[in-house]
């Protein structure tokens, strides 16, 4: 939204009181007051997806950060699902040689206590060492930077922070208040605020004449200091009073609010509390809510038990409790490509898929008032016919909308954990079952589907199946227990477990003789050998007997199939030798046959629909060695389990924050070694979800939500 012409004369005159606090030198060239040219500036995009560092305070304050790349990545505000910031980062020159930002320098982040998320971030360039420790003040909106910076010469060290408030960032505007720079889109607003004051600052448009983009032009030095920009894509730059010998540390806030005198009201507050205080503040809640819960099994990595707990507590939103988004982050062309994300976002989103694997982790760790809260917040998002939406805002809005007959289940499965059976909740879960039973699409009927869990294809899914049948049966318990009918959900489950071999089973298949599971198919006729495209910048069709995922498991899992079923062992055969990978890491599996979703051969970003884009490649994904260890352990193998989860822990990054995706043996990086990160989404809440999942359920010897109810109905 714009900002209005009173807001600008209102900005001018306070240039005057801001200059005072914080004098700007007098430069050749420079126009201080003025109004920067040039607008609206560069679209705006974001920071990759491959989070080091993920934050909040355990109180309702609203406000998260991300690390990335040696900066503050994304800041969200008010809510998880928007970001209020694109980056917030320090540049140091001498002003005559060199510039040099502390992405673009020798860089690392550190935990240094994995029961809290509060991050140290080391950056060393040319004769100078920079040093950030970042935590948000539990009772404000607001981030602290505290820096601490030594050179062997004096030098300057610049604040550089591009504001993208609403989520956007396209519509901003700046101007200078009470000593911060403010940013607002006349709905939220930012400030920046040194507690030294900036000795010179200055706001621009992205890649037009930003702060960066002046230093630098000029070896280091402003030619201009603009008061006031935007709205557009706005930029602003103030210079610490640090030079690494005489001052080497400076506190620096981020405050948020609704209006320009609350958020500078908000940095103001948290910077005359200090550092120490709000630190210690924010460490106190996270090491409250951790002695609440059990300890880490012995057969877990307690570091990556204690941060798997973070990151998903971490996920969740403040003002809609229960709420809890996929990833803090927006991966490959999600984050800055127009025609794939007209909104930028959807990992920042909430999925009742993930909102189930997230719950259930948290459960499994002892968390079950959050498991509550979820099934809470999933039952008053549920849409008018009964289903789910795909996914949703933290706020309930649907975001993408086609039907995926899975998350509508994963209601029902989570209530059974949970033993719900109230009349209220039952009344929502039975609208679902009612859906589930009469959902129809373009010819088909239930349980085909509109799109499986991987949400990309229609058709018959074993996986997608397995969850209906499972919720049916565990809706029809929970029913009983409350001296409902139940026997049309239970016909439904019955039917659907005697057919699925029949509409996903090839027996005539180009990987074995023996029968398989296919990861899908479009017309409930397995050895039909019909074709379809994979989507994901894959060329051509593919039949789809030659599409293989383990997604089958997941009639293992949920009690459908036992774990020794001759079929399932033969699929099992097939997925090893054709979507696994062994790496220094372990093994560990794609998604399906050729997948796409993951960066170009060279490691560029994942994109579709460009005719300059020839093919992309899905990595490995951890989530599937927890889903194998859960297998074995229906088969009695406790050891191979606990071998997946070890698996699992190796693939964490250096603060312990697990991704979505690590590189398979064809890297296009030398020196990236098979098993680690990717570029891909991360921290991704349903990896941690799922390694807390099998570390409890190699404790105790069996999957932790395994459904004893199905498995007495079909194995029995």
């Amino acid at each position: 939204m714009a900002t209005s012409r009173r807001k600008f004369l209102r900005a001018a005159a306070l240039v005057g009181a801001t200059a005072a606090a914080a004098p700007l030198p007098a430069v050749a060239g420079a126009q201080p007051g003025s109004a920067a040219p040039g607008g609206p500036g560069a679209d705006t995009t974001f920071t990759p997806a491959d989070k080091l560092g993920f934050g909040t305070a355990r109180s309702a304050s609203p406000v998260w950060f991300t690390l990335q790349g040696g900066r503050l990545s994304e800041v969200y505000h008010p809510d998880l699902s928007t970001p209020a910031s694109r980056e917030t980062q320090w540049i140091v020159t001498d002003g005559q040689s060199f510039v040099e930002r502390v992405s673009d320098v020798a860089h690392r982040t550190e935990l240094p206590d994995p029961r809290v998320p509060a991050y140290r971030q080391t950056a060393t360039g040319t004769g100078w060492t920079l040093s950030t420790r970042y935590v948000t003040d539990p009772e404000r909106a607001s981030v602290l930077l505290e820096v601490e910076f030594h050179a062997t010469r004096p030098l300057h060290v610049f604040v550089l922070h591009d504001p993208a408030l609403g989520g956007e960032g396209t519509a901003d505007s700046a101007f200078p208040l009470g000593g911060a720079l403010v940013a607002t889109d006349s709905v939220t607003a930012s400030a920046v605020l040194a507690a030294g004051g900036f000795a010179e600052s200055t706001v621009g448009y992205a890649g037009v004449n930003d702060g960066w983009t002046e230093l630098s032009a000029n070896r280091g030095r402003l030619a201009h200091h603009y008061a006031t920009a935007g709205p557009g894509n706005v930029v602003q730059l103030g210079r610490l009073r640090l030079d690494g010998r005489a001052r080497t540390r400076e506190l620096v806030a981020l405050g948020f609010g609704a209006a320009p005198d609350e958020a500078v009201r908000a940095a103001r507050t948290s910077l005359s509390r200090g550092f120490p205080a709000v630190s210690a503040a924010y460490a106190a809640g996270w090491r409250r809510y951790l002695a609440g819960l059990p300890a880490a099994p012995k057969e877990a990595d307690a570091r990556l038990h204690s941060v798997s707990v973070l990151a998903l507590a971490c996920s969740e939103d403040k003002r809609n409790p229960g709420a809890f988004i996929a990833s803090p982050s927006m991966p490959w062309a999600f984050g800055f490509d127009r025609a794939v994300a007209p909104e930028y976002g959807s990992y920042h989103l909430v999925w009742p898929r993930d909102l189930y694997q997230i719950a259930t982790g948290l459960l499994a760790a002892g968390d079950r008032a959050a498991a509550e809260r979820a099934l809470d917040y999933l039952l008053r998002i549920q849409q008018p016919d009964g289903h789910w939406a795909q996914n949703t805002t933290v706020t309930g809005e649907p975001f993408w909308t086609s039907v995926q007959l899975d998350e509508t289940a994963a209601p029902m499965l989570l209530a059974w954990l949970l033993g719900r059976y109230d009349g209220p909740t039952l009344d929502k879960l039975a609208r679902g079952g009612d859906f589930l039973l009469s959902f129809s699409k373009d010819g088909h009927h239930s349980p085909w589907t509109e799109q499986e869990r991987w949400e990309e294809q229609n058709g018959y899914s074993p996986s997608t199946i397995a969850s209906v049948i499972a919720g049916l049966v565990c809706l029809a318990d929970l029913l009983e227990r409350a001296g409902r009918d139940a026997t049309r959900y239970l016909s439904a489950a019955d039917e659907w477990a005697a057919a699925v071999d029949g509409w996903t089973v090839t027996h005539t298949g180009p990987y074995s003789p023996r029968p398989y599971y296919t990861r899908l198919t479009k017309d409930g006729n397995p050895d039909a050998g019909t074709t379809y495209n994979l989507g994901n910048n894959n060329p051509g069709e593919v039949d789809q007997r030659a599409v293989v995922d383990a997604g089958f498991l997941e009639l293992v899992r949920l009690g459908i199939k036992r774990a020794d079923d001759v079929i399932v062992r033969n699929s099992l055969a097939v997925v090893d030798a054709q979507i696994s990978t062994l790496t220094p890491s372990g093994r560990h599996w794609h998604r399906y046959s050729s997948d796409g979703y993951g960066e170009q051969a060279d490691g560029g970003p994942w994109d579709v629909n460009r005719p300059d884009l020839q093919r992309t490649y899905g990595r490995l994904w951890p989530i599937f060695a927890g889903e194998r260890g859960e297998y074995e352990l229906l088969q009695g193998q406790r050891a191979a389990a606990a071998g997946r989860l070890a698996d699992m822990a190796k693939c964490a990054g250096p603060t312990g924050l697990l991704p979505e995706q690590v590189w398979d043996t064809n890297s296009p990086y030398p020196r990236v070694r098979p098993g680690t990160p990717t570029a891909s989404a991360t921290p991704l809440a349903w990896t941690h979800a799922q390694y807390l999942r099998l570390a409890w359920s190699v404790h105790k010897g069996r999957p932790v939500e395994y459904p004893e109810v199905v498995a007495r109905r079909y194995l029995r």
